[in-house]
């Protein structure tokens, strides 16, 4: 399962910034929906980073976790 959420993660993100890429060079604008989707992934890495760090720095102090 964690495969599948990482390859999927890996294709939006790389068509999203190929995408950004290729309007940058064509001197496009970006459509919104693309900006849009660009944060949404942006937030979601910042999110999953975050909560990571804190669940190994609550393991590290010798917390318990019940999974």
């Amino acid at each position: 399962m964690f495969e599948f959420a990482a390859f999927t993660y890996g294709v939006l993100a790389s068509f999203v910034l190929a995408s950004i890429s290729n309007n940058t060079r064509a001197e496009r604008a970006n459509p919104r929906i693309l900006t849009m989707f660009g944060w949404c992934l942006m937030a979601f890495s910042l999110t999953l980073s975050l909560l990571l760090t804190g669940f190994v720095a609550y393991r590290t102090i010798g917390g318990e976790t019940f999974l």
